[in-house]
């Protein structure tokens, strides 16, 4: 199951883009859910076979972004350091992993890239994302591109 929430897209020309005004709000309305939900699969025994995966597809520059000059604060995509939690189906619980930089600008430890969260999920599933691989056109294509490996330290 995918749920979404949309409108994270804190940055632009106009007070609903306003990531001081909005991103309280925003969290406001998924915190408690979140949590909910997460309380929920443990209560009725379910966290352990369920993962919830909580993020967006990139990170956020660390910056003001200044986009057409606009006075109102955001911050931009930024693929270089991004941050996800993830409850059950056999991660560890209460693990922080990573660190960016003092500015929060770039990985600084444990990195772990797209490709990466992809093969440990998939493995937490059950699957080899190194046997999913074919030839198409020239090219190995498998479910984490042709990369990724899955990190152990994030494993109950």
């Amino acid at each position: 199951m995918q749920l979404y929430h949309r409108g994270w897209d804190t940055h632009g020309t106009s007070s609903q883009g306003d990531i001081i005004n909005r991103l309280p709000a925003l969290c406001r309305e998924t915190d408690q859910a979140g949590a909910a939900l997460v309380r929920d699969l443990k209560q009725r025994g379910l966290l352990d076979s369920t993962l919830v995966v909580w993020g967006g597809e990139f990170g956020r520059t660390p910056m003001n972004e200044a986009r057409n000059n606009s006075k109102f604060l955001g911050r931009d995509h930024h693929p270089h350091a991004f941050t996800m939690w993830l409850a059950g189906g056999g991660f560890k619980g209460g693990l922080t992993y990573g660190a960016t930089d003092e500015l929060g600008y770039n990985v600084a430890e444990n990195p772990v890239d797209v490709h990466d969260l992809h093969a440990t999920i998939l493995h937490q599933m059950g699957i080899d994302h190194t046997k999913l691989t074919y030839r198409f056109q020239g090219r190995d294509f498998r479910l984490t591109d042709v990369a990724g490996n899955v990190v152990k330290p994030l494993l109950a």
